[in-house]
């Protein structure tokens, strides 16, 4: 079935098991059985779904109105999107709010979703006395829970840990007129109280660059992300707008280069990540920052590298790592490549030396091999990162690493995943 990407999506059924080859259907953590996808919505439509796995499906995505225009695939809810401030203009008058380190939520007036279109499984108590109408908003605990946040709302069981949750609000796609009256509608539809966890986001008035700066350092000093700076009188729309800025202070790091990670999409061909290592060891990828040109030549194996980053993970991996440059005033370093691949028929192990973890944890190693495919996967958990590996059997493969709120959640990630794979027919050798 055609999706929004070049290639395809196969379905399939196996032994009354269907599955999707879409990002979205691969990319839950629900077991294999009980997931679904718009596209498998689309061909055995919503009853038939909705009977096979037993309860209610997903709310289909709003489309946007420029998607439904040019025939688009919807892939999630209309959300404005931020453009980054470029240190110089003057925002004098414009909106400031704190940038909040949670999940992007968009109530659509009966549940969550995310910026995919993916639903966040909030209790039914969690959701008691929230308007009918959409909200767009953060799931937030708190300033350097960030980890925390994303292993609580990913859950699909609606558990009680969702106490610590709130919900922020920051505006009103829907109701109208500019910036101050949906400022207005939201306050008027929270003042009746009728929910215990949902807020308005508080928004001050900038006075200049000076004060911006001053309440920067002043938000950061306190473990916060940054600003949000929204234009007096601006109306809401989804895509990235100029109107919406984010205001972040970022710190450069360097790291030598161990692989290039192939890319997909428009830069199949080129280089999709570089695999880097940092001085105290951690291995992460770099997949942004590049032009075409380094894209097409990029920096070579051994050489190091600047990149920029926002914070550091519990577990030491830079997060939002941005590529800057190659520092050419350092000598390249040799590294240890990958070896030679292996026949398949040989069925001998891969060098675990030759690509470590990232996540600096012993990595759990499976291979698939059939008449048409021979690969492997590698999984490792290191306190609340966890880091997989994939690709053909004797190649260096690909790599990435997630980070969790602690190292129980990353540990049922992990178990999770490993069910999934041995599902799929993959044997841990």
């Amino acid at each position: 079935m055609q999706g929004s990407g070049a290639k395809p999506y196969i379905l399939k059924n196996t032994g009354g098991v269907y599955s999707c080859s879409c990002p979205a259907w691969r990319n839950q953590s629900t077991p294999i059985e009980r997931r679904t996808c718009k596209h498998l919505r689309k061909l055995r439509g919503d009853a038939a779904e909705e009977a096979r796995l037993g309860g209610a499906l997903p709310q289909k995505p709003v489309r946007s109105a420029k998607a439904s225009a040019e025939g688009e695939e919807a892939e999630g809810p209309p959300l404005l999107l931020a453009e980054s401030w470029d240190n110089a203009a003057d925002l004098s008058g414009w909106w400031m709010s704190e940038k909040l380190d949670g999940v992007r939520a968009y109530w659509d007036g009966k549940q969550f979703l995310s910026r995919q279109g993916n639903l966040y499984h909030a209790p039914d108590w969690f959701i008691e006395g929230f308007p009918d109408v959409p909200l767009d908003g953060e799931l937030w605990i708190g300033r350097k829970k960030f980890q925390l946040t994303v292993s609580i709302v990913r859950r699909q069981d609606k558990n009680d840990l969702w106490n610590e949750v709130r919900y922020l609000v920051f505006d009103a796609p829907v109701a109208g007129g500019g910036f101050e009256d949906r400022l207005r509608f939201i306050q008027e539809t929270l003042a009746g109280g009728a929910s215990k966890v949902m807020q308005a986001h508080q928004h001050v008035l900038c006075t200049g660059v000076a004060a911006l700066r001053e309440e920067l350092a002043r938000i950061e000093s306190l473990g916060g992300e940054g600003l949000m700076l929204r234009q007096p009188g601006s109306t809401y729309h989804a895509g990235r707008s100029a109107t919406l800025l984010k205001v972040k202070t970022f710190r450069d790091a360097e790291a030598v280069v161990l692989g290039h990670q192939g890319g997909e999409g428009r830069h199949k061909g080129r280089l999709g990540a570089l695999l880097v290592r940092l001085s105290s060891g951690i291995q992460f990828a770099v997949g942004t920052g590049f032009s075409d040109r380094e894209r097409s030549n990029p920096p070579a194996i051994g050489s190091t590298i600047t990149f920029r980053y926002q914070e550091l993970s519990d577990g030491g991996v830079p997060r939002f790592p941005s590529y800057v440059g190659v520092r050419t005033d350092v000598t390249p370093v040799a590294v240890e490549t990958a070896k030679p691949p292996v026949p398949p028929a040989a069925k001998a192990p891969v060098e675990m030396s030759s690509t470590p973890s990232p996540a600096g944890g012993k990595p759990r190693h499976f291979e698939f091999v059939d008449d048409k495919s021979s690969k492997f996967w590698e999984v490792s958990a290191s306190g609340g990162d966890l880091t997989t590996r994939w690709g053909r059997i004797g190649a260096t493969g690909q790599s990435k690493t997630k980070s969790f709120g602690d190292a129980a959640a990353a540990k049922n990630q992990m178990a999770k995943l490993i069910e999934d794979k041995t599902g799929e027919g993959y044997v841990e050798k």
